[in-house]
């Protein structure tokens, strides 16, 4: 385990003990634990010994070294064995936490969803000291809604579900190829459900091991060219088997990939040189001959296209742009990533150990931009850390003479509009990136008011997540963010792809407005832990939806440009 799991599974201790019923002196030790580790900047790995922290006894730091080493650990094991299993999905419903559901658990004998939303219904738990008839109304609403599925789920659900599934699909026998299709394919922001589409030798045989996939609960369709098979997961999610012959393969996978819109230019494109698209390949309608492809660059060839990657895809002006060769921006054009953090304030690792991570990814650059201390939550840093912090990335630095560690920080901008770190201080980092944490209900006048500030400063360089959206679970500020666009070209400021699949903020349809205002973009993963550096493929194939390329990416650039522009908007501002 890293540091941020670590502290994660401390707080789960203390919220199960809590329900439990367990000492009160005993439940503060590992919330003691827990903030004692957040607190201190170094990694786990760096520190020997977690007694020595202040808040840490020994008792705690044999369960945090229990964790460090097995990942696991034999307090928490036995809580989970003594709490009734159907309490834990409680802790996730709106304006429950660990202290109301030991209330219902220890007084109203509530063990699971049924149990509470019966009490609820009887009137029981507004009785209870500290809740009353609203605080009912709302647990009742707040369960309606956990147990209903959204027609459409986030994309970051469905890329974890794919995935699981894709390991199992691996070990099929007699499939000779098989890719994602639909919506996921396409990469789009919320998605219905999965599909795939299988060149199968043997379809019966290939019928039965599909019925065998782990998680599989129902078995929804099952003919000789679709199978259909619900997962019981957190969510049911549907998934949807396409089976076919080799040669039909790329037809019948770009026929399902979609979209409908770019389906129907295909189809008029087909039409207008007296053919019909269809999944099964191209017919010429005057002498009834079917043509196959082996590939779908051979098809777009066939139609006089370029091939258009599946993010493109979108019924738009793609069946015009690709007429001629053009060139989105890949995964393997980005050098580098300008927004992540570490353990200085809310993320899992050190500086010099997500160096290491990022390095191995490739990359030739990164920037540390942890955050600024007037998100405290995050134990974000004032200006005495930060001098600090620039130390330590100079130290780590000199590791290395094949990549650079940039000093950052990621900058409140306050309601009022002020920003959150003295002048003197920003003018000694590498980059500023600015963002809005806080008063989301603020006037768009006011909102970008805030926005304005930090594209004036000469010291920022990016506005991180533009819309503050996550897709799924809040709308974000009322930002005008036409005129975001034009001023941020104006400044010389980047905006923020983040490719955090919960955020993709910006959407892909203001990243094609930003084309034709050319403003710069950086695609940045805001990554917290190791495995979210990995994001950076998702915002790549978010900007290449957007049909951008890699000369408007801020990534794209090697270290003496990147440094040119970062260092530009001030040169201008002091002309």
């Amino acid at each position: 385990m890293n540091k941020k799991e670590v502290i994660q599974a401390l707080e789960t201790i203390a919220v199960y003990m809590e329900i439990k019923g367990e000492n009160t002196f005993k439940t503060s030790a590992y919330r003691k634990a827990a903030q004692a580790l957040e607190q201190d900047e170094r990694s786990l790995a760096e520190i020997e010994n977690p007694a020595s922290l202040s808040g840490i006894g020994k008792g705690t730091a044999a369960v945090i070294q229990e964790l460090r080493d097995t990942g696991q650990a034999g307090v928490l094991e036995t809580l989970k064995a003594d709490i009734p299993e159907g309490l834990i999905p409680l802790l996730d419903l709106q304006g429950l936490g660990g202290r109301k559901v030991a209330k219902l658990y220890q007084e109203l004998q509530i063990t699971d969803a049924a149990s509470l939303k019966q009490a609820c219904e009887s009137g029981h738990v507004r009785e209870l000291s500290g809740f009353g008839a609203k605080t009912e109304e709302k647990i009742l609403a707040a369960l309606e809604d956990a147990g209903s599925r959204p027609e459409r789920l986030p994309v970051a659900f469905m890329l974890e579900t794919a995935e699981m599934l894709e390991e199992a699909i691996r070990g099929l026998t007699g499939i000779k190829r098989w890719a994602r299709a639909g919506s996921l394919r396409r990469m789009e922001e919320t998605v219905k459900d999965l599909d795939y589409i299988l060149s199968v030798e043997n379809t019966d045989a290939v019928r039965t091991e599909l019925q065998e996939l782990p998680h599989v609960s129902a078995v929804i369709a099952d003919g000789a060219s679709k199978v259909s098979l619900e997962l019981a997961l957190s969510y049911p999610v549907q998934v949807d088997f396409r089976l076919t012959d080799d040669d039909a393969f790329a037809t019948t996978l770009h026929h399902f990939t979609g979209s409908k819109d770019h389906n129907v230019q295909i189809r008029q494109i087909a039409k207008s040189r007296g053919e019909r698209v269809s999944e099964y390949g191209i017919e010429n309608l005057e002498s009834k001959e079917v043509t196959s492809f082996s590939s779908e660059e051979a098809f777009f060839h066939y139609l006089g296209l370029y091939y258009i990657p599946p993010e493109a895809r979108r019924g738009a002006d793609e069946t015009i742009t690709y007429q001629q060769p053009y060139e989105t921006v890949e995964r393997s054009d980005i050098k580098g990533d300008l927004h992540m953090h570490t353990t200085w304030s809310d993320g899992a690792l050190s500086v010099e150990e997500m160096a290491e991570e990022v390095r191995s990814r490739g990359h030739e650059w990164m920037a540390v931009t942890d955050h600024s201390k007037f998100l405290q939550v995050a134990h974000g840093l004032d200006e005495e850390r930060i001098l600090r912090q620039i130390e330590e990335i100079r130290r780590v630095n000199e590791k290395y003479d094949d990549f650079t560690v940039l000093a950052g920080i990621e900058m409140d901008i306050r309601p009022d509009g002020t920003l959150d770190i003295e002048d003197e201080v920003l003018s000694q980092l590498d980059v500023v990136i600015a963002s809005i944490h806080s008063s989301f209900s603020q006037s768009r006048e006011d909102i970008m008011m805030r926005l304005d500030a930090a594209l004036q400063h000469p010291s920022v360089n990016i506005i991180a997540h533009p819309t503050g959206r996550l897709i799924g679970r809040r709308e974000g500020y009322d930002a005008d963010v036409q005129t975001l666009l034009e001023k941020a070209a104006e400044t010389g400021t980047a905006l923020e792809l983040n490719a955090n699949p919960n955020r993709l903020d910006l959407s892909a349809a203001w990243l094609r407005k930003a084309v034709e205002t050319n403003t710069v973009i950086s695609i940045n993963t805001d990554a917290h832990t190791p495995k979210m550096l990995d994001h950076m493929e998702i915002g790549t194939a978010s900007a290449k939806k957007a049909l951008l390329q890699k000369e408007q990416i801020l990534n794209t650039r090697n270290i003496d440009d990147l440094r040119a522009f970062l260092e530009g908007k001030k040169e201008r501002t002091e002309r």
